[in-house]
């Protein structure tokens, strides 16, 4: 009988000692990660001015100078052919022009309207009618629309090395 009680005190002690103890964990609050798809080289979205804050960098800025500057906007208009260069607003009423270096990367098609984080040279350059009028033609203006072009341009343009589209 002695035996059958330390038996029996031996199970209890162990199903005891087995038991989980479940501890309460705070909670850990996570921040939502904006998922980017990167085109050229890589870069992070960390530092990226506004677009108003580029366009003051722009303000600073004559033909032939320029600035690596990192500036999120939203997509106006992209290439209809292959992508191969895009306008983004610095303003209500400016925007820029973006091609990507060495036409290494394109852009999808249907980005418009989406928003982007570029990372490149800023500068001012004076735009040729040729080049406004290929610029014109990719983006499917009419005939019409391309034979009003007669004066050649000064532009705020963006040369990129990498871009994040959101």
């Amino acid at each position: 009988m002695k035996n059958l009680l330390i038996l029996f005190c031996g199970l209890i002690l162990t199903f005891i000692s087995c038991k989980t103890e479940k501890k309460e964990t705070p909670a850990v609050k996570e921040t939502p990660k904006t998922e980017f798809a990167s085109f050229g080289e890589k870069i992070s979205n960390d530092g990226a001015l506004t677009k108003e804050e580029a366009l003051a960098k722009y303000g600073t800025l004559k033909v032939g100078d320029t600035v690596v500057v990192k500036f999120a906007s939203k997509i106006n208009e992209v290439c209809s052919k292959k992508g191969c260069w895009m306008k983004v607003p610095v303003s209500d009423s400016e925007e820029v022009m973006v091609r990507f270096k060495d036409y290494g990367f394109f852009m999808p098609l249907d980005s418009n309207g989406k928003e982007v984080i570029v990372e490149g040279k800023a500068f001012i350059k004076e735009t040729s009618v040729d080049e406004l009028k290929h610029y014109a033609e990719d983006a499917g203006k009419s005939k019409e629309e391309i034979a009003k072009i007669t004066e050649p341009k000064l532009e705020k343009a963006f040369l990129a090395h990498g871009v994040l589209l959101k």
